[in-house]
């Protein structure tokens, strides 16, 4: 199968997918990861570029909507988007092509462009060069600040000033922080030497209010030009965003958005009043972990989300108007990370290990806890004291009015945002992979939320499990895997001739039909031992699924052999994988022979009825 479908065959793919019941195929790819058109490979990805466009055009006659990674400003010493800030878009997501053009008034040199191209030290590999990109594309935007003030282009210059006045509710902040990492000379705040310039957001009596006020005119004085070229970057950001969603439109590709966790170290500053002070979210000790993930990420302060009243107060007004920017600005929708986070968050005391004996706990789940039972939402006859704090079971019993205060985060300010900009609740994907607890379950199935089922999960031992191919529902998102996650193909050559494969392929053969081996102990056999054929077994798994929605990351459709995040490991050879600028030569997984396999396995009726689709399906 080509890379490339010609328009009979993308017809043939797409009534198939709708036979199969999928309303929604999703390709995930973070914008850094995309390939760069010939000549143009800076050393990092963008969609927003000529590269950015030949995805869209390749995947219109495929898919319905791409995945993206999320989209903050990451710091020069740390790649992950997952630790970026959740306002400012991301600098190296321009693309310095179209600054040399006449749109741009040819604010940055070729020149300038060329030498960065020239001399990118991944120019011949599917990798990022991070560090290279980052202090280049900084010294190139800088150029273009220079040009365009210079050149003063009235049309520009108004669009400008637009941005900047519909924008500074966040965009005054977060150029102030610049500011102020060049007064100290790091970017780091904890590091800096002056508490005021720490707290210029967090005055705890009117007199420091005053003082601070006078200080943050004082840094925006001395600075008013780095402030600006800062905002002048977010300018240009937005614009080339507007300008590639309304290219994806036009070719049938909606934009999913990846809304992290995580709040920056930008944000920790602005907004440090409303987080819950010596507290950080994370997540329990588990089969991966055994001491938990101490994540580091700051926790919204309860009593700063909602007034007496249950109206918004500051911290609920700031989480919804996040929200509200994502789903204006991704119309596709928004995928939400670590969903429990937003529910039913775990805890822990700052500079503690994410352990119950070291007071962590569940935020709103704690009766017991001697500082988080005021936040507590289930009661002490809600739980099973038998089990530890972090069992998923722990809360045994919730009213209605209960699941309902756990939900408050999602219905009044996720599910508001959406309906607010044109959206409904179809639009939220929320990454419930791990552990759910019991409040999580309640309040996704109050509220109707679709979340994920990523079958690379699957314990094969366990009949139940929600990620076995019996047990996947309509309304969820089905994956092999994510980001996060080996390749398919990876992940099968680890299970050959393994018990565990043996106990994955043995439900496989459970659970789905294979008319041309009726000899099922042949067939485990052969598929235990064979890493390609339980590699096409586990794609054909969802979408013979019944499940709604189809996701597959980049690695898995193209089948690269490589991961793009290990998690645990930093620097730039992490979140550094890109799919390569010759795509269009390499060979994708085979598609129509997937979703052929993929009626067959639903059944000998399903298939019978279906077979004129299957004949077209072979002819591909």
């Amino acid at each position: 199968m080509v890379c490339t479908l010609e328009k009979n065959a993308a017809k043939t793919i797409e009534k198939a997918l709708k036979v199969l019941g999928k309303k929604n195929f999703a390709f995930i790819m973070h914008s850094g990861s995309f390939p760069s058109a010939e000549g143009e490979n800076t050393g990092f990805g963008s969609v927003n570029s000529n590269g950015g466009k030949e995805i869209i055009d390749w995947a219109s006659g495929i898919f319905n909507s791409i995945q993206l990674g999320p989209a903050g400003k990451t710091k020069s010493c740390d790649s992950s988007p997952y630790t970026g800030t959740i306002f400012s878009g991301n600098p190296l997501f321009i693309d310095l092509k179209q600054l040399t053009g006449k749109e741009w008034d040819n604010i940055l040199s070729l020149e300038t462009y060329n030498n960065i191209v020239a001399n990118n030290p991944n120019k011949n590999t599917n990798k990022t060069a991070y560090s290279y990109i980052y202090k280049m594309q900084g010294e190139a935007l800088r150029e273009a600040w220079e040009n365009f003030k210079s050149k003063n282009d009235k049309k520009l210059m108004k669009e400008f000033s637009v941005f900047k006045r519909e924008n500074d509710s966040w965009l005054d902040k977060d150029s102030l922080y610049e500011a102020l990492s060049i007064e100290h000379g790091n970017d780091y705040w904890p590091l800096w030497d002056s508490e005021t310039d720490k707290n210029l957001f967090n005055p705890k009596s009117i007199e420091q209010q005053l003082e601070f006020g006078k200080r943050i005119e004082e840094i925006s004085k001395k600075y008013a030009d780095e402030i600006d070229f800062y905002k002048f970057v977010q300018f240009v950001l937005s614009k080339q965003n507007e300008q590639t969603l309304e290219y994806a439109k036009k070719k049938g590709i909606k934009m999913i958005a990846d809304r992290q966790v995580a709040f920056s170290d930008r944000d920790c500053w602005a907004y440090q009043s409303l987080f819950l002070e010596g507290w950080m979210l994370g997540c329990p000790p588990d089969y991966f972990s055994k001491d938990g993930q101490a994540w580091g990420f700051p926790v919204m302060n309860p009593e700063k989300l909602y007034k007496a009243d249950g109206s918004l107060d500051d911290g609920g007004i700031l989480m919804k108007n996040l929200f509200k920017k994502m789903f204006r600005e991704n119309p596709g929708g928004v995928r939400i990370d670590h969903i429990v986070g937003l529910i039913d968050p775990w805890v822990y005391k700052a500079g503690k290990k994410p352990k119950i004996e070291e007071g962590a706990g569940r935020l709103y789940s704690s009766p017991e806890h001697p500082f988080l039972k005021k936040f507590a939402i289930a009661t002490m006859d809600d739980l099973d004291l038998e089990l530890e704090a972090d069992k998923e079971k722990r809360v045994k019993t919730l009213t209605h009015k209960q699941i309902k205060l756990y939900g408050r985060l999602i219905e009044k300010i996720v599910i508001a945002a959406a309906k607010e900009e044109g959206l409904d609740k179809d639009a939220i994907v929320c990454e419930d992979l791990g552990t759910l607890t019991n409040p999580v379950a309640a309040v996704m199935k109050e509220y109707g939320l679709q979340g994920m089922k990523l079958t690379q999960f699957t314990e094969p031992e366990k009949p139940a499990d929600p990620y076995r191919y019996k047990n996947i529902d309509e309304k969820c998102w089905a994956m092999v895997g994510t980001h996060d996650n080996q390749p398919i193909k990876m992940w099968a050559d680890s299970m050959v001739n393994t018990h565990e494969g043996y106990l994955h392929v043995k439900n496989l053969v459970e659970d789905l039909s294979f008319p041309d081996w009726p000899d099922k102990d042949a067939l485990i056999v052969e598929m235990t031992k064979n890493a390609e054929f339980l590699a096409q077994t586990k794609l054909v798994e969802i979408f013979a699924s019944k499940a709604e929605n189809i996701q597959i990351f980049f690695t898995d459709y193209f089948n690269i052999y490589d991961v793009y995040n290990r998690p645990g490991t930093s620097g730039d050879s992490n979140w550094s994988l890109r799919l390569p600028d010759n795509f269009k030569s390499l060979s994708p997984i085979n598609l129509a022979n997937i979703l052929k396999l993929a009626i067959i396995a639903r059944g000998e009726k399903f298939a019978q009825k279906n077979h004129k689709l299957i004949e077209e399906l072979s002819e591909i």
